[in-house]
């Protein structure tokens, strides 16, 4: 174990955790493997490892909040030149939930709290940088782990709003197929 030569301001030496972390996260897997838990620093590792759980909580809340507020931005609000980079993020949190659900399995127990948690900043957020825009006060759509993960709300068929839903054309009478390129945006 390395000696400390620094001192706190009550004059006791500093502890490797102290001075260097990732040095002391060395040792202390060196001697979790060599099975020496007598000269472990049983504090400060309980410590580290509640702290991995308080983390991958507040990961999940942060992803669930960028991703609810970009699902917010490209359901209602009309600003074509930006849905794919709306969607583009809707992706990358989408994939990073993904990731972080398959290595903390047991965050799924906590979705339905971080999705109400995070619905709650994300609306107060994007009232503020949209104030002109009506937002739902409520989630409209699904909250579980598989439809946020993986359905498009703005792509719903049978949503007047939908960028799919056929157009009359001409006031003709006859149905011309919406496309995305369709919306003023760049093809």
């Amino acid at each position: 174990m390395t000696q400390t030569t620094e001192k706190r301001s009550d004059g006791k030496a500093l502890s490797l955790y102290e001075q260097d972390i990732l040095l002391w996260v060395e040792e202390t897997a060196a001697k979790l493997r060599a099975k020496d838990f007598e000269h472990l620093d049983l504090e400060n590792l309980i410590e580290e490892v509640e702290s991995l759980g308080i983390s991958q909580r507040r990961e999940l809340f942060s992803r669930l909040n960028r991703l609810l507020e970009h699902l917010l931005k490209r359901i209602y609000v009309n600003s074509p030149r930006n849905y794919s980079g709306w969607e583009q993020t809707i992706r990358h949190q989408r994939v990073e939930l993904k990731k972080l659900l398959q290595t903390a399995p047991s965050l799924k127990s906590q979705w339905e709290e971080n999705v109400e948690e995070a619905w709650e900043s994300a609306l107060e957020n994007i009232r503020k940088e949209y104030r002109k825009i009506q937002f739902p006060d409520h989630w409209p759509h699904d909250r579980s782990v598989e439809f946020l993960l993986n359905e498009d709300p703005w792509i719903d068929e049978d949503s007047p709003s939908s960028p799919l839903k056929p157009l009359k054309k001409g006031g003709t009478g006859s149905e011309v197929p919406l496309l995305k390129g369709d919306l003023g945006g760049s093809s």
